[in-house]
């Protein structure tokens, strides 16, 4: 999930403010899964209805499943549906594929190249159309006629290749066949993909009706909902609101569960102080912002049952761009690793409570992963113990880049700005002349995407699209993420190592047939990339959700489509 994905990142968390109030917190927090922490705990039956109110100090790109790559996919979620999707449950569960709209989940075929899906009978757009096997044909066009981030995902797809060269006259017919008649839609690939499930659970590959035009629809136009909500209205920078879709009939409580809410209200552009005051009076139940530095002491103190922490699979880094000197240098980015003391990064982001330092690509419970840290001081049980600023100055005294100029990128924000003054400072420190360029949030990550601009180093994080190696090192740091001169260039870094890209095209195809296997060359290929840091791998954070005192049934799901609190389970009194 690169940072265009932005799923609530915890950088509001903390300073000093909170440290003192911590352990009230932990002890009042639930953890995923937990139900009825606040409001009532009655029976599940006894909670349906009322509205539920949100406050989002900004909102997402797009409502088009075919654009939208952002937070917006917290909505999108309960409104469309693709052919499968992951489990709405808590836990590590939340990451198993069900299937949605169609009736199973098919095994391929012809070598791994073919998937038929049945769809389920009966389903309604909620303007009353039915949905046809050919819709999904126009979801993956869309991909690539309507300007959006992603059609790479479905280049696999026979014609995919000739659709992103020349959208105007992308023709699939020969990759996707559907008969509307039997309910059947065949997706045909050029060549086995493990990952292929994963990406049709996304948004991208959402059922829309055939007629839907190659334009990118707009708040007053939204597309036909699958799910338990709809669209009702969109004001910009004032509302959204979700009304109950009538045509919705729950086909599988695994991928689509009947919400709980009437009506799912979501209020825009309100500062984060404001929000935290709204749930405190009740006057909101849930915000998709973490709360300010300022509050945090506030409501640790007062509302401890009202605050959740969860983990999830994001990792915090530095990109250092290996094409741009003095990082151009595999020594200087490896001294760097070894000079960073990340407790002092955990700290400003919080403290241990909130954040956990890391020197590896790849999360913990992960496929793929297993733990592992060169960068500290007695390495060898893959924990990073403090940072080695001998070892360090003996390899930036080898590389002969002291003097060069360092300009540390970041964002406005209170938490990513300290991170990187604490790099300009390291880096003074290490004999650089260094300074710190700050860019708004909408600017930040398409100019450091953008290789012409020769950005030296950012700070950045990526949360996974799905749970596969692959999206991590065939895009984040892979040869395959990184675009020269364009701002859809997922690799900041532009690392593309020959050898390493071998071993993940290799680890790619074992996944077809042994995930074990597959699993054990993902974590060679995160020790290797370790090895050459691209990334200063930072911290694993977690996630702080605060709610009112008049909901109930929180259930938190890390995977990508939700990575917070399910919203239509919560119980509104």
């Amino acid at each position: 999930m690169n940072p265009i994905r932005r799923i609530r990142p915890t950088r509001a968390a903390c300073i000093a403010a909170l440290a003192a109030a911590l352990a009230g917190l932990l002890a009042g927090c639930g953890g995923s899964g937990s139900s009825g922490s606040s409001g009532s705990s009655a029976s599940s039956g006894d909670h349906r209805g009322g509205t539920l109110v949100l406050d989002w100090n900004g909102i997402g790109s797009s409502i088009d499943t075919a654009v939208d790559y952002d937070q917006n996919w917290t909505l999108l979620y309960m409104v469309y549906d693709g052919l499968v999707t992951w489990k709405k449950v808590g836990g590590a569960e939340g990451n198993t594929l069900v299937p949605d709209l169609a009736t199973a989940i098919p095994s391929p075929t012809d070598g791994g190249k073919t998937y038929t899906f049945t769809l389920r009978k009966g389903i309604e757009y909620s303007n009353g159309a039915p949905v046809k096997a050919s819709d999904f044909v126009r979801a993956i066009e869309r991909e690539f006629t309507v300007p959006g981030p992603v059609g790479s995902f479905y280049q696999g797809i026979v014609g995919g290749d000739a659709c992103a060269k020349t959208p105007k006259t992308c023709d699939l017919s020969q990759g996707i066949s559907a008969d509307n008649a039997a309910g059947t839609v065949t997706f045909h690939l050029t060549g086995p993909d493990p990952d292929f499930l994963q990406k049709l659970a996304l948004p991208f590959a959402y059922a829309v009706p055939a007629s839907t035009a190659d334009k990118e629809v707009g708040p007053s136009n939204p597309l036909p909902a699958t799910g338990p909500y709809m669209f009702d209205h969109y004001t910009p920078n004032q509302e959204i609101l979700l009304k109950r879709n009538p045509h919705f009939k729950e086909w599988s409580k695994d991928a689509q569960p009947n919400g709980y809410p009437d009506e799912i209200e979501v209020k825009l552009s309100l500062s984060t102080e404001a929000e935290v005051t709204q749930i405190e009076q009740g006057q909101a139940d849930w915000m998709y912002d973490q709360p300010p530095n300022d509050r945090l002491n506030e409501i640790a103190n007062k509302y401890p049952d009202q605050v959740h922490l969860n983990p999830v699979p994001q990792v915090f880094h530095m990109a250092l761009n290996t094409r741009v000197a003095p990082f151009n240098d595999v020594r200087v980015r490896q001294a760097v690793n070894y000079a960073t003391d990340r407790n002092a990064i955990v700290k400003a982001w919080g403290g241990p409570q909130l954040a956990t330092p890391t020197c590896q690509i790849l999360p913990p419970d992960f496929p793929g992963y297993e733990p592992y840290c060169p960068y500290t001081t007695n390495p060898g049980d893959g924990k990073w113990h403090g940072p080695d600023l001998a070892k360090a100055r003996q390899l930036i005294d080898a590389s002969g880049t002291k003097g060069d100029k360092i300009a540390v990128i970041c964002t406005p924000d209170e938490a990513s700005k300290s991170v990187c003054l604490y790099f300009v400072s390291l880096f003074k420190q290490l004999g650089y002349d260094s300074s710190i360029k700050v860019l708004s949030a909408a600017v930040e990550y398409p100019y450091t995407q953008d290789s012409s601009n020769k950005a030296q180093i950012s700070f950045s994080y990526w949360y996974p699209d799905y749970p596969s190696g692959a999206d991590w090192f065939d895009v984040v740091v892979g040869c395959n993420g990184f675009h020269p001169n364009s701002t859809a260039s997922a690799n900041l870094s532009e690392f593309c190592d020959p050898k390493i890209q071998a071993m993940t095209e290799k680890a790619i195809k074992t996944s077809v047939t042994d995930q074990d296997a597959a699993n054990q060359q993902w974590a060679a290929i995160d020790k290797a990339t370790t090895d050459q840091a691209p990334w200063i791998a930072l911290f694993l954070p977690r996630h702080v959700d605060f709610l009112s005192a008049r909901v109930g049934n929180y259930i938190f799901d890390p995977n990508v489509l939700v990575g917070g609190p399910l919203l239509d389970q919560l119980w509104v009194k």
